[in-house]
């Protein structure tokens, strides 16, 4: 099972607010610029976030039913921003892999560990692909 939502309230509270600012540059990590399925409001999420060319594999330490993860399938698109890029991803897509096999070894045993299996995959966008983060 993944992390309890009780950890993810907390995270979103206090954890997010500092986390953000720097996730976007760190590697390893990302934030994903997402819009709310009926608030409409735009929301940013610190995530575990890596690359395979124009692939986009996010760690879902919280399982498939997040608000942010819902968001993004809801809209088909979202905007990565990671390590000083704004990259706009579409196709979101969920998948699972027990072993983790994907990530970095330590990340890996991690989410081993936290019971955390699922990914969400997204492409990166052709048209304004790349622009700084500002």
């Amino acid at each position: 099972m993944p992390l309890p939502r009780a950890l993810a309230r907390a995270n979103r509270v206090v954890t997010n607010r500092i986390a953000t600012p720097v996730a976007r540059y760190l590697p390893g990590t990302g934030v994903v610029e997402h819009r709310g399925r009926r608030s409409g409001r735009r929301y940013r999420t610190p995530v575990l976030l890596f690359t395979d060319g124009p692939r986009f594999r996010v760690a879902l330490t919280y399982g498939t039913d997040t608000d942010w993860v819902r968001n993004v399938r809801v809209a088909g698109d979202a905007v990565m921003l990671t390590r000083g890029r704004r990259v706009p991803v579409s196709e979101p897509t969920i998948g699972e892999d027990p072993r983790a096999g994907w990530a970095p070894w330590p990340v890996a045993a991690v989410l081993r560990w936290i019971d955390a299996p699922s990914y969400l995959d997204c492409v990166a966008c052709r048209a304004g692909a790349d622009s700084s983060i500002t």
